[in-house]
């Protein structure tokens, strides 16, 4: 039997990732990967498995889902694979809807967690993203205030890993996002994923990302950039929420199932 044909597991450690498009990696282009796309939490499993053989992983993270569809359709399939180590980020489509009772949402994300703690995983939280300098969510930005109050009480009462991505203030820096501005791109997964394994304590062997310098624009390119912008990108975001859709409508987890092969 060849190693390809070996059994895939079972695995003495279990990453398994919960939450939305942040976890699943969209943005961080992969024809390759599943769903087209990588992301930090992939390139954290990558690093994983390099150091130790015995890791497995799974990712059941989906675009456009909110903290409620994260639990209900996540949780029990993560605690059932008996995780030994859990990422969970999920509440900030729900901090762009219209109305949202951030405090009853936080209710029910602490309970979920404390789930994961007690089944004897590590778990390890996010903070959301400080977006002051994000034009089209920056109305937000109080929301997401109250939401990290939550995280870092829950963390802290709970003695969980907190990854304080409102903190990282070099993700202001647009060079580390996707061209629609509201994902991180492969430079951003890059350095998350180097973020995540320094939380971890785990060694890191992930070359930092190369960013490249933009050329000036005049008031006249950042106009027309800002317009093209909108309309690709903008636009089908909302029409996505005034008709009820998400952008994760129909798809699947990229790695529903514990596996070292994600390359």
């Amino acid at each position: 039997m060849s190693a390809a044909d070996e059994l895939d597991g079972p695995f003495e450690k279990r990453f398994v990732a919960l939450g939305d498009s942040f976890t699943e990696g969209v943005g961080d282009i992969d024809p390759s990967s599943p769903n087209d796309c990588r992301g930090w939490a992939d390139r954290v499993a990558a690093q994983l498995i390099a150091n130790d053989s015995s890791w497995g992983y799974a990712n059941l993270a989906i675009r456009g889902k909110k903290i409620g569809q994260v639990l209900d359709e996540q949780l029990e399939t993560a605690l059932a694979m008996e995780p030994t180590l859990v990422t969970i980020y999920a509440g900030g489509n729900d901090i762009l809807r219209p109305l949202v009772n951030i405090d009853g949402l936080m209710a029910r994300y602490r309970h979920a967690v404390k789930k994961l703690v007690d089944s004897g995983a590590r778990v390890v939280m996010f903070t959301g993203f400080d977006s002051a300098k994000a034009p089209l969510f920056k109305a937000t930005r109080g929301r997401t205030a109250i939401y990290n109050e939550h995280v870092r009480k829950i963390a802290d009462d709970l003695d969980i890993d907190l990854v304080d991505f409102w903190h990282m203030k070099e993700f202001q820096d647009w060079r580390y996002w996707d061209v629609d501005r509201m994902h991180l791109g492969i430079a951003g997964h890059t350095r998350m994923a180097k973020a995540v394994l320094k939380v971890l304590g785990e060694t890191d062997e992930i070359d930092d990302p190369e960013i490249e310098e933009l050329p000036p624009l005049s008031l006249l390119e950042k106009t027309v950039d800002n317009v093209s912008w909108g309309r690709e990108h903008v636009y089908p975001w909302v029409k996505r929420r005034l008709t009820g859709r998400s952008s994760g409508d129909d798809m699947s987890p990229k790695y529903p199932e514990l596996t070292s092969r994600i390359w």
